[in-house]
């Protein structure tokens, strides 16, 4: 009997990790609960598979596009989706998954018959919350389904700046550095090597009113190449 497979992942704030795509790869569709923080990871996810997706409280201008709650049938199963568990609408009958994010922080129960599914994120990395993401598994022709938990951070803290990533990453940084955190809180919550997060203030410091983007374009050619690997 065959399985079909869904994606479920949520919160990514412009970061897409190589273990998310190769897990979406073997999926037939996407699923993505908001909070995407720019275009490029919708058009990375895309490009993979379907993507059914509804907009989060950081997703502005581009995403207009993306409704607020979303309702599919899939392979038999009727999902809902919200970013916000708080705006959930109240009328779920007939809902098999509720599928939302927001709170970084994986859920999965059950409550009348209705399965609450929240994948976590599996963008850059809060604090030590784990990097996680959801694969639900659909046996065809059959009410049977489960729910996979895909925890993703063991190989958080070594994850590489890819391009598509890199400015969102640095705006980031920008946004820790002027809240008061030091350069090793910074790099620890974010999985990456302090030398990158050190290139990243002094070139902020050096160049007063320079934006992400202009810190993109200064910085070195060879620490790009090294921190891409």
């Amino acid at each position: 009997m065959k399985t079909h497979k869904i994606a479920v992942l949520s919160d990514t704030h412009g970061l897409l990790r190589p273990e998310v795509i190769e897990h979406a790869q073997s999926c037939e569709m996407i699923l993505h609960a908001g909070d995407f923080d720019n275009q490029k990871v919708l058009d990375a996810l895309e490009a993979i598979a379907p993507v059914y997706a509804v907009r989060g409280n950081n997703d502005r201008g581009w995403a207009a596009k993306l409704n607020k709650e979303l309702e599919i049938t899939r392979f038999g199963l009727r999902i809902y989706m919200v970013h916000n568990i708080k705006h959930l609408k109240k009328d779920l009958s007939g809902i098999n998954v509720v599928v939302y994010g927001h709170s970084h922080k994986y859920e999965e129960r059950t409550d009348g018959g209705v399965c609450y599914l929240n994948p976590g994120s599996c963008g850059p990395r809060r604090f030590r919350l784990p990097v996680t993401m959801a694969v639900l598994e659909v046996e065809e022709g059959s009410s049977v389904w489960q729910v996979r938990k895909m925890d993703l951070t063991e190989n958080a803290a070594s994850r590489p700046i890819c391009e598509g990533s890199l400015k969102s990453t640095v705006e980031i940084i920008l946004r820790e550095m002027n809240a008061g955190h030091k350069v090793e809180w910074i790099a620890q919550k974010l999985g990456v090597e302090c030398a990158f997060v050190e290139q990243v203030c002094r070139i902020y410091v050096t160049h007063p009113g320079v934006d992400a983007q202009g810190i993109v374009d200064k910085m070195e050619v060879s620490a790009l190449f090294e921190y891409s690997k």
